[in-house]
C-alpha cells in the first residue's frame, strides 16, 4: 500500500503534522541522541549523527512508496519540531504506528494528540481493518499515551523485537475500525 501525506495537513490547533524538512536536521539529530528516545526506537544509529539525520529526510519519497509515511510532530504556531510520529503498512488492511516526543516537549500531551489525529486519518482514509502499535514493556508512557488515544491493550508478546541485539518484550495495542480514537 503506498501512500501519501495527509492532504489537508492534519492539526488540532496546538499541533500540526507536517513532512520532515532539511530545516529539521539539527533538532532531529538532538533528540534521536535523547537517551530515552534511543532506548525504546530500535532502529535509530548510535549515535544519531547530522549524515543520518539528511539521509533518513532525504528517504521520504522512498519510504512512502513502500508504504510508509513519517511525520513532524510541529507546534501548530510555528511548526518547531516537538517529536515524530510514523505509520507502515503490515500486511494487507493492516498498518503499525510508532511516536517520539522531544525531551523538552514531553508531559504536554503532544504524543496522544498527534496519535489521535493520524489515528482518524488512517482509519478514514486508508482501507484498514486494523491500526496497532507496540511499546516496550519498560515503556509506561507509550503505554499511556496508547491508552488514552483509544487502543486497546492486547498483550504481551515476548521476544517481540531486537533492541541492538537484546530480545525485548512488548505490549501490543490495536485500534479497529468503530473504535473511539
Amino acid at each position: 500500500m503506498a501512500l501519501g501525506y495527509p492532504d489537508p495537513p492534519l492539526s488540532d490547533g496546538v499541533i500540526a503534522l507536517r513532512p520532515w524538512s532539511m530545516q529539521d536536521v539539527p533538532e532531529a539529530v538532538s533528540c534521536c541522541n535523547d537517551e530515552q528516545i534511543r532506548r525504546f526506537i530500535p532502529t535509530l544509529p548510535i549515535p544519531y549523527t547530522e549524515d543520518d539525520a539528511i539521509a533518513f529526510i532525504g528517504a521520504a519519497q522512498q519510504r512512502l512508496d513502500q508504504g510508509s509515511v513519517t511525520l513532524v510532530i510541529g507546534d501548530a504556531a510555528d511548526a518547531a519540531l516537538r517529536g515524530s510520529i510514523g505509520l507502515r503498512a503490515v500486511a494487507p488492511g493492516v498498518a503499525q504506528t510508532g511516536y517520539w516526543v522531544a525531551p523538552a516537549a514531553r508531559g504536554r500531551g503532544l504524543a496522544g494528540k498527534a496519535l489521535v489525529l493520524l489515528s482518524r486519518w488512517a482509519m478514514a482514509t486508508l482501507p484498514l481493518i486494523r491500526l496497532q502499535l507496540f511499546t516496550d514493556v519498560d515503556n509506561p508512557a507509550s503505554m499511556r499515551v496508547a491508552e488514552q488515544a483509544g487502543f486497546v491493550p492486547e498483550g504481551t508478546l515476548r521476544n517481540w523485537y531486537d533492541l541492538r541485539g537484546e530480545r525485548r518484550d512488548a505490549v501490543m495495542f490495536s485500534l479497529l475500525p468503530g473504535d473511539r480514537s
